[in-house]
């Protein structure tokens, strides 16, 4: 039996929401909420949130991690399997977040607690992305992986847009008091809900064709070795070519809330950040879908490396945007940010199914990805924080960010077009 292609993809959508709902709740709350919550007593405001930020990168440590025992566990037993065990830890870890006690009530416990579920979301973060890339990609029309592969992406800024609904309704219900008390954590409290959807893709959805008969012909004793060993080259280059569109992806919607809005900041009220970050996710969503369907078109290498020059150059525009303190411009600013960004995420699924072979692409194309959100996304804010109170000026950071798309573009130079591969090839050669 085949799942057909219309519920995979929107049962792989449903999947990448919750679950970067979920990464993102972190993000938000590390930047508004948990500086105070987790880290206050000594700690100076600019350091309880570079602290704050810190943990913040614990994940990002932890989804290579994910990515091999998820893409082991996925290229031996299926995509289905993987993914569904990657939701399940997400949604229990996030779940437990909420219901952590604060620095005032039990001391240095707190944050070691809140580090230790943070591993576990960047484990499941680590596994995720493969599975839910893989169930579309490897089912898709050859002609138009792009396309079909972008939905994957897409729930990244659905599920930022949930992240953010959800702290904007909580912080409109309620005085700020009542807010840094508990009422942060009732959109960690409903991640249980993750854990239904799961059972929900059990019951529901089959592995693509393509793994099957790969399964069927035998698997490899250890993929992830054989990934290395044979992709060495090409795994590295994936990781340098996500490393920009990471690290800029979570400037725009972590440490530019932070920077506006915190008392170190800006000191924009705190709606006018998340709702500029809204309307962004929300042009993103389109921007990931024209972008993926572009590259189906005109390759995945032109596409990504417009998007590469495009963030290098938005880079030096975006900060005296958002130092106008306009929501018009903030919005503005973080919305051609990320339309920028998604000239290199909507092909990124396609991108990286087409580079390896069927039998090892979970782990080699999910550890691309999670070595370069290491080197991306994981230290962004703090970087961007440091540099910040280290040069008081956000050139710095503009500057910081050239240097990643300049990492990103060679690296795609260096890999050759890939949207003609076949995915049934037992080694795919470019």
């Amino acid at each position: 039996m085949t799942t057909p292609l219309p519920r995979l993809v929107l049962i792989s959508l449903a999947a990448t929401t919750v679950e970067w709902y979920d990464f993102f709740l972190y993000g938000t709350a590390a930047a508004l909420v948990f500086p105070g919550v987790f880290f206050a007593g000594t700690l100076s405001p600019s350091v309880a949130l570079i602290a704050s930020f810190s943990t913040f990168a614990v994940g990002f440590v932890a989804r290579p991690l994910g990515a091999v025992v998820f893409g082991h566990f996925g290229d031996w037993h299926g995509r289905k399997s993987a993914l569904v065990a990657a939701l399940c830890l997400m949604g229990g870890a996030s779940t437990l977040i909420g219901c952590l006690p604060s620095y005032a009530s039990a001391g240095a416990v707190a944050p070691v607690l809140l580090v230790v579920l943070r591993f576990l979301q960047g484990l499941a973060i680590g596994g995720q992305w493969g599975g839910a890339m893989l169930l579309i990609t490897e089912s898709a029309p050859p002609a138009r992986r792009g396309f079909y592969g972008s939905f994957a992406q897409v729930g990244v800024p659905a599920g930022l847009i949930l992240a953010n609904l959800a702290f904007l309704l909580a912080n409109g219900a309620m005085n700020s008091s009542a807010f840094f008390n508990w009422g942060w954590r009732i959109p960690f409290l409903l991640s249980v809900l993750v854990v239904g959807l799961a059972l929900f893709m059990q019951r529901n959805v089959e592995d693509p064709e393509i793994f099957r008969r790969q399964k069927a012909e035998g698997t490899s004793r250890s993929p992830i070795l054989d990934a290395v060993r044979q992709y060495r080259a090409r795994i590295a280059l994936a990781a340098g070519a996500f490393c920009a569109v990471n690290a800029t992806f979570y400037v725009l919607v972590t440490f530019v809330v932070a920077y506006g809005s915190g008392a170190n900041g800006l000191q924009i009220p705190r709606a006018t950040m998340l709702t500029a970050v809204l309307i962004s996710a929300g042009l993103m969503t389109v921007a990931l879908i024209a972008a993926g369907d572009l590259s189906d078109r005109l390759g995945r290498r032109g596409v990504y490396r417009l998007g590469s020059v495009m963030v290098g150059a938005w880079a030096f525009v975006l900060f005296p945007l958002i130092e106008t303190r306009s929501l018009l411009w903030i919005a503005l600013a973080i919305s051609v940010g990320n339309a920028a960004c998604a000239l290199m995420y909507g092909p990124q699924a396609a991108l990286s199914a087409e580079l390896f072979a069927t039998k090892v692409r979970y782990s080699a194309a999910s550890l691309g990805y999670q070595i370069g959100a290491i080197f991306g996304g994981g230290f962004a804010p703090i970087i961007a924080a440091s540099l910040m109170a280290k040069y008081h000026t956000s050139v710095a950071i503009s500057i910081y960010i050239v240097a990643l798309c300049a990492i990103s573009f060679i690296s795609v130079t260096l890999l050759t077009e890939t949207r003609h591969v076949d995915l049934n090839r037992t080694i795919v050669e470019l």
